[in-house]
């Protein structure tokens, strides 16, 4: 799946309209697409895409669910959406928690357009760079599920620094028989040396799950 950059949405979430309407108008100039939600729980009725370039500017203190708690419940939903805080007081220990949490930045009403508009845009960037991985990730975790389980046992055991007369010996077959497959591996996982199949299972996190034991499996 292609990522576009282009594609950005803004979820605004504050109880005043309008504060909404002001930012909505703002971003618009910019090229964001703009949503506006009056409480937390009309945004988790209408979840936005995690699979879209965006972020949400949050207001900490809303009618029912707090800001806070609407990013602990997305955090529970498995939201990658970065979030900005939006508040009318400076209050450290918020701060200190949202940011800990996750959050992407805090910043005090009244928001100028030269204070927003470089969050905002960071925050974008930061997503767009996650979904990259994301997806990334996924591309890798479908080739390797191509692998036949003899392929399998190979990867996980090459991965680990198995040479091919351990493997031959730990598989009971001949070293001609593992080059083979090796080869094999390589083409469907599309890499061109055993040093690139280690850091591509390592830099996209499923080196621990790949070298799991072909007994435990």
């Amino acid at each position: 799946m292609e990522l576009k950059v282009a594609a950005k949405h803004v979820h605004v979430v504050d109880d005043n309209a309008g504060f909404c309407k002001a930012i909505e108008a703002l971003l618009n100039q910019f090229g964001y697409q703009v949503s506006t939600y009056p409480t937390a729980q009309h945004l988790l009725d209408r979840l936005p895409n995690d699979d879209v370039t965006s972020c949400i500017l949050l207001d900490v203190r809303l009618p029912g669910m707090s800001g806070p708690e609407l990013q602990q419940r997305l955090l529970e939903l498995g939201s990658t959406i970065p979030i900005i805080f939006l508040t009318g007081s400076a209050d450290i220990a918020t701060t200190v928690k949202t940011i800990k949490a996750g959050g992407e930045d805090f910043l005090i009403k009244p928001v100028s357009s030269d204070q927003l508009l470089p969050v905002v845009e960071r925050a974008m960037l930061h997503h767009h760079a996650m979904l990259i991985q994301k997806h990334a990730r996924e591309a890798v975790l479908s080739r390797i599920a191509t692998l036949t389980p003899r392929e399998r046992q190979v990867f996980e055991l090459v991965i680990r620094g198995g040479t091919n007369k351990h493997l031959a010996r730990a598989l009971g077959c001949t070293e001609r028989t593992i080059k083979a497959h090796r080869h094999s591996v390589m083409e469907k996982l599309q890499v061109r040396s055993l040093a690139e199949l280690v850091s591509v299972a390592e830099r996209m996190g499923v080196l621990t799950s790949a070298t799991a034991s072909p007994e435990k499996r």
